[in-house]
Order: structure tokens, then C-alpha cells, then sequence
């Protein structure tokens, strides 16, 4: 049985759309951003409510099929196509957008998107390895500041940064801490339930009342501990899922190795614990803190990208994996070259059994899937009993 407060957390996304439309009424501005490099502090410090538009679903790709071609990223599909339905709200009541350069296709959809709303893209430097990187970073967060301050008629202090600063690393910080709990064997929360908690944060319309549902999640998860009351045993394999991020309508791989038996202890994506890993220096000048902590997210549309296999290492280890799972949406080269490295990586530096699985937001696949995943489970070895 799941931890009852994780009904409240399911019910977010359904309740927050009716609070986003509350605070549109009451004058209240909306920023829509699209990935875990959007400086969501900068929104909040124009007193304005960060929310996550990346589409997760397949539902609304058909409609972005009209305009896009079919062999593009389901992720971008989706994302346009709720863009053009006017079917999500969070789009629907977003006064700006903010857009990013981490790959081709969604800079091409973006010109489309950007005839619709407002919209400011950020250009994201190739390489995160370098100071010229860091000062164009830099700039690129002063743009996006400049661009809020003339859109939204306010003005962002450095105190209004700080204290915003401040907040998002008390999300980041309870967010973590609910991650590390499945460092426990066994784990004491599926894998489901936590990309669903992470993932919902992106709509909180009050980051402090969902700060408090977290902290209210963690202390019963930790009381079921104290009982005993696990997710799965100890006999379930250990499974880190890496790759592309992953939503409510994008689980299926998820779904399918918990349905198979395995415990997907960690999630090392954008959606999981990729954006979760650094916090934002609070003592230094917060541009330039903001600056350092966006351009070391380990994401693969960077050049290179060993930040990313130091945190699968890191993962992996710590929360002692029988197992990794690359998944990889079709169309997304970057992640899919990468897969190459980081299989060796895991073959030789862990010695880990590695799987990647390509596919997209629909059902066509899932039975395939589902013996993929049930086959790669049989290669890993592991104790009929407890350790």
C-alpha cells in the first residue's frame, strides 16, 4: 500500500490548474518554462509563478502532426501540440515563455511557438567546461532578467533574487532528501510514486505549500519505515533509470520494470534527481550563483558530458543498483549517441548490467517493452533471500 499522502500529491496537477486560473484572475503573472535550465528564481523574483510546460503525453501530438513532421521527438510534439489545443492550462494562462537552445528540434519548434505567446529563448553555451561558457551564461541570465522586467513592469532587486534563491533550494533540498530515502534497502517508495512527486513540483502554484506536502510526505514515509512497510523486499532488483525525462504519460518503461518485479530506486534524469544534485551558492552574487548552478546541470546537449556519468557513478553506488536503464525517446539524437557511453561506462567502470531502450509516448510498443524489460531483469543476479 502506498503512503496515503501520496493522493494529495497525485491531485496536485488537478488542483493546481484550478489555482493557476484563480491567480491569473487576481492579476497574478505566469512564466511557462520548458527545462531544468530555466532560472526559475528570476520568475519568482518577479513575484510572478514558475510553471513546467514540457509535454509528457501523447495525447495532444496528433494535432502537432499538422505542423510538425512525424519522426520529431514525441517530447517536442507534445509540448507544441498542448501549445496549439489550448488544452493545457498551464500554457493557456502563461503571460511569457521562456525556451531554451538544448537541441535542434526545439529550436525550430520554438519559432513556431514564439508567434503565439511572448517568448524568450536563452542560448545555452556548447561546453559548460570553460569560463567563456560561464560568461556567456552569465549574460544569458541578465538577458532573460532584462526581457521579465520589461514584460512583467517590475523590477528585480538582488534581494528579491536572494530570498527567491533561497526558496528553490528549500524545494531542491526537500526534494533531494525524499530522493535518498530509496537509498534504503528496501526501498520504502516506488519508483512511480517518486517521478510523480518530483515531476508535479513543476506545477505548484505555491512553492511553500509544496515544500510543506513533501515534508509532510517524507516524515510518513520515514514513520512506515520505522514499521517496517516497504515498497518492495529486499529480494527486488535495484534498478537507476537515466536518460530522457519522464511524466505522467511518458512512465511506461517505469511502469513496465516495476510491474516486472524490480525496484526503480533511482531516477537520474531531468524529471528526478538530475536538477536536484547542486544548489545555488547563496553567498555569492546571485547572478553569477544562478549562472553556475543551471550550466552544471549534466544534460547530453553539452560537450562533453562526464557530469552526467560522475552522477550515474555516484547513484549508483549510493543507492547500490543491481542495474541501469537508459531511456532514450526516438528522434533524440543526443541522448541516443550518449547511450554508447554511458553503456561502457557502466559495463566497465560499475560492472553493471546495462539496457537502453528507445521509443515514443504511445502504447504501440508496450508489449515489446515489457519483454525487454523482463529479459534484462533475468540477467541480473540476486539472492533468493535477504542480505
Amino acid at each position: 500500500m502506498r503512503p496515503s499522502i501520496m493522493e494529495e500529491v497525485e491531485g496536485l496537477r488537478g488542483v493546481n490548474s484550478v489555482k493557476i486560473k484563480e491567480a491569473h484572475e487576481a492579476g497574478k503573472k505566469v512564466v511557462g518554462m520548458y527545462c531544468v535550465f530555466s532560472p526559475s528564481e528570476i520568475a519568482l523574483a518577479a513575484d510572478a509563478i514558475p510553471v513546467t510546460l514540457c509535454g509528457t503525453t501523447q495525447a495532444p501530438i496528433e494535432d502537432a502532426e499538422k505542423e510538425l513532421p512525424r519522426n520529431l521527438c514525441p517530447l517536442i510534439k507534445s509540448s507544441y501540440g498542448f501549445a496549439i489545443t489550448d488544452k493545457c492550462p498551464y500554457f493557456y494562462f502563461s503571460d511569457v515563455l521562456l525556451a531554451e537552445t538544448t537541441c535542434d528540434g526545439k529550436k525550430k519548434m520554438y519559432e513556431l511557438m514564439g508567434k503565439i505567446k511572448p517568448m524568450h529563448i536563452m542560448n545555452l553555451p556548447q561546453t559548460a567546461n570553460d569560463e567563456d561558457s560561464l560568461d556567456l551564461w552569465k549574460k544569458e541570465m541578465v538577458k532573460f532578467k532584462n526581457f521579465i522586467e520589461e514584460k512583467l513592469g517590475v523590477e528585480i532587486t538582488d534581494e528579491k533574487l536572494k530570498d527567491a534563491i533561497k526558496l528553490m533550494n528549500r524545494e531542491r533540498d526537500a526534494m533531494k532528501r525524499l530522493h535518498k530515502l530509496n537509498a534504503h534497502k528496501p526501498a520504502p517508495l516506488s519508483g512511480m510514486d517518486m517521478m510523480l512527486a518530483q515531476w508535479l513540483k513543476g506545477f505548484n502554484v505555491d512553492k511553500e505549500s509544496g515544500i510543506n506536502l513533501i515534508e509532510r510526505l517524507i516524515a510518513e514515509i520515514e514513520d512506515r519505515m520505522e514499521k517496517g512497510i516497504y515498497a518492495f523486499d529486499e529480494t527486488a532488483p535495484r534498478i537507476l533509470l537515466t536518460g530522457c525525462p519522464i511524466g505522467a504519460g511518458s512512465e511506461k518503461v517505469l511502469k513496465a520494470l516495476e510491474e516486472a518485479g524490480a525496484s526503480v530506486v533511482a531516477l537520474e534524469n531531468c524529471t528526478g534527481y538530475k536538477g536536484l544534485d547542486v544548489m545555488v551558492d547563496e553567498n555569492k552574487d546571485p547572478i553569477t550563483a544562478l549562472a553556475e548552478k543551471y550550466l552544471s546541470t549534466p544534460c547530453s546537449c553539452m560537450t562533453n558530458n562526464n557530469g552526467r556519468l560522475d552522477l550515474i557513478e555516484r547513484l549508483a553506488k549510493e543507492y547500490d543498483v543491481d542495474g541501469v536503464v537508459d531511456l532514450t525517446w526516438q528522434a533524440c539524437h543526443t541522448y541516443n549517441i550518449e547511450s554508447f557511453t554511458v553503456k561502457k561506462s557502466v559495463q566497465e567502470k560499475l560492472n553493471l548490467p546495462f539496457i537502453q531502450i528507445e521509443t515514443d509516448y504511445s502504447d504501440s510498443d508496450t508489449g515489446q517493452v515489457k519483454v525487454r524489460v523482463e529479459a534484462f531483469l533475468e540477467t541480473i543476479e540476486r539472492p533468493a533471500t535477504a542480505k
